[in-house]
């Protein structure tokens, strides 16, 4: 038996030995390990990864190239993308032992050309680590011969200063990326197809939607107006509080102070000061909350009585609701809290057959994948469900029902550490999956007053939105007539011109702030027709649109043969600076792309308008005699403006600015 054994060991050995080995050959055959036993072959397999590394990198700039050639690429062609990509091409080729990303910035005065590689610096320090001595300036010199200079949308490179490679753009692209606007349209950047889900806005039912709903709704609206112009499929979602205890109190409190509610709607307003007035009996009257808590029975089983008092009571806020959207130019699907019950209900038994959900103090909890902050609250002790567990199966809705790729909550910053705590929860239970989902919470700062308090009334209560929107228009009205527009302009277009300069001037002074960040909300700063506001912006555009319809003759009436007919040089000074700043609207786009910020398509649509004053002022488009004749129109400029117009035109659709032919 002994011998049996040991002849098993040797055979067992032997295999062991026999494995070892076939792993050795397959790693030889790869080259692992080899490097051990020889320094030199070390180096050698070292070049040739890099090698492989420089391959994989022209091999994409060839596929580049090829694809720049398909027809309205150069349309949507990002120059800080494409810099990028070429000055690390350049970084590889010259210095192939050195990882330091390709900075490129906007350069600060032309002097400096247009874009500026500001890497130099990080490759002398990573040489430096390596015992190579070089300057800045030498190795900004060796990045320029390694540069591929073939690219046509570069005109020259040059080193300044203590090693900036400067990058000068070429005049002749951007003439062709003038007449490709205007033959092709405003195009966007091309993106994979996704399915988003943007949940914004969100007011109470039963409540007035105050200066509190203001800033989800405008940032909400032009985040989809955005997505929307990239070629997703945008589901807009009003998550609305329409169900919970709060209906059981108001239905109570109505059949006693309202009794024949179900075929008579109260206003907005009385339904609010009921709600108030429900509120503080069920906090000190144990009857009405002991009745309240039944009607809440009632409603959630279905009784048809109870079901046709909460319908009437949504309808009334849905209508209030509509009638602010309606005047911002909004549109949104409504899906209320009541959407989810049977999904609440449904999350709620999957989560605690998987072992999620955790017993603590009566409520059922669960923690994200870390265990960190505060768990969410799916069951609390009485049995009841709470925004967290409507916010669990709303994510999961979302995502597995409705198919989307993305969804993107936008809500005050305050609500951030809940939505992470949800995206964690939702992470761990395998309802979301980062490889194929993104999600992501849009924060705000809140609204501030002139006194830089948070924005309320004088009596100190929460400024109503529809009221809100009541002094816009009155104040907008107010400044067209110290303008003396109504002197000019139809009763007609004075309300197009006071809707526009109203509405426009609420939304732009929301969007162009940092998001991130507190604004104070300011009629006077926000209705100055100077500075960074709506209102400037609406004037420029409207005087912009105006040049080509005072040229008459085509220019005004057949713009596709002006367009057809006419060849775009860009020989003066600000006819090129103004069409450089037209050149970022690409790379604008696939910025708020990343951070959804919308503030920077507003500093941009504010630096194109500043820059077209520049070149309107200095390049006339037409020549008139001393009688006001026109004498000479100059057909590129006024394409050019042409341009500038639609460009702008496209920035203020995803902004929700609604510009007028006349203001």
């Amino acid at each position: 038996m002994t011998d049996f054994d040991n002849a098993t060991k040797s055979i067992r050995k032997i295999e062991k030995e026999i494995l070892q080995l076939k792993s050795e050959i397959a790693d030889t055959r790869q080259g692992l390990g080899l490097e051990l036993l020889d320094p030199e072959l070390k180096k050698i397999m070292e070049e040739n990864t890099r090698l492989r590394h420089r391959l994989e990198i022209l091999q994409s700039s060839v596929k580049r190239e090829q694809s720049s050639a398909s027809g309205n690429d150069h349309v949507v062609f990002s120059i800080l993308g494409q810099l990028q990509q070429l000055f690390a091409e350049a970084i590889t080729k010259a210095y192939p032992g050195v990882t330091v990303p390709a900075v490129i910035t906007i350069s600060s005065s032309a002097k400096f050309g247009d874009y500026q590689c500001n890497s130099a610096m990080q490759i002398v320090q990573q040489l430096k680590q390596q015992s190579i001595k070089a300057s800045p300036r030498d190795v900004a010199e060796k990045l320029i011969t390694a540069l591929d200079h073939s690219i046509n949308f570069i005109e020259k490179v040059e080193v300044a200063g203590a090693g900036y490679v400067n990058v000068f753009l070429s005049r002749t692209h951007g003439e062709k990326y003038v007449m490709n606007i205007l033959k092709e349209g405003v195009l966007a950047p091309r993106q994979e197809r996704k399915k988003v889900v943007v949940d914004f806005s969100s007011p109470n039912v039963a409540k007035e939607m105050h200066v509190g709903h203001l800033r989800s709704t405008i940032i909400g609206d032009s985040i989809c107006r955005f997505l929307e112009f990239l070629g997703h499929d945008v589901l807009r979602i009003n998550h609305i509080g329409d169900w919970g205890t709060q209906f059981g109190m108001l239905i109570a409190h109505l059949q006693d102070r309202f009794p024949d509610f179900q075929s008579v709607s109260p206003p907005i307003s009385d339904l609010q000061a009921f709600y108030k007035e429900s509120k503080v009996r069920f906090d000190s009257d144990e009857a009405f909350k002991k009745r309240a808590y039944e009607c809440v029975v009632k409603l959630q089983s279905g009784e048809p009585s109870y079901l046709k008092a909460w319908n009437l009571i949504c309808d009334v806020s849905r209508k209030e609701f509509q009638t602010i959207y309606n005047r911002l130019d909004v549109k949104l699907i409504e899906r209320g809290e009541s959407f989810y019950q049977s999904r609440m209900q449904q999350i709620v038994a999957e989560l605690k057959c998987s072992g999620f959900l955790e017993e603590d103090e009566g409520r059922l909890i669960m923690w994200g994948e870390d265990r960190n902050g505060i768990p969410l609250t799916i069951v609390k002790s009485d049995g009841g469900f709470t925004y967290d567990t409507s916010d669990m199966a709303a994510i999961k809705q979302r995502l597995h029902e409705e198919k989307a790729d993305w969804l993107i909550y936008v809500t005050d910053a305050g609500q951030a550490t809940h939505f992470q705590t949800v995206f964690s929860c939702a992470r761990r239970s395998n309802i979301l999956d980062q490889t194929k989902h993104r999600v992501d919470h849009v924060g705000f700062g809140v609204v501030l007053g002139e006194d830089g308090k948070k924005f309320k009334t004088r009596s100190g209560d929460t400024v109503k939105l529809a009221e809100l929107l009541d002094e816009g228009l009155k104040r907008s009205m107010d400044k067209l007539i110290e303008k003396e527009r109504n002197l000019v302009l139809s009763p007609e277009e004075m309300r197009a011109a006071q809707e526009s300069v109203a509405y426009g001037c609420i939304k732009y002074a929301d969007l162009s702030h940092n998001r991130n960040n507190e604004y104070v909300f300011s009629f006077d700063k926000m209705l100055e027709d100077k500075g960074n506001t709506a209102v400037y912006l609406l004037y420029a555009y409207t005087r912009i649109r105006s040049i080509a319809r005072t040229c008459g003759g085509d220019f005004a009436n057949n713009m596709q043969k002006v367009i057809e007919n006419t060849n775009i040089t860009l020989e003066h000074e600000k006819e090129w600076k103004l069409t450089k700043v037209l050149l970022r609207f690409t790379d604008v786009i696939l910025l708020i792309t990343k951070n959804l910020s919308l503030h920077h398509l507003c500093e941009f649509v504010y630096e194109i308008c500043t820059t077209f004053s520049e070149f309107y002022d200095s390049c006339y488009c037409i020549k008139k005699n001393a009688k006001g004749e026109i004498v000479e129109v100059n057909a590129s400029r006024v394409l050019l403006c042409e341009t500038t117009a639609r460009i702008l035109g496209k920035c203020f659709n995803i902004l929700g600015l609604k510009p007028v032919h006349k203001i």
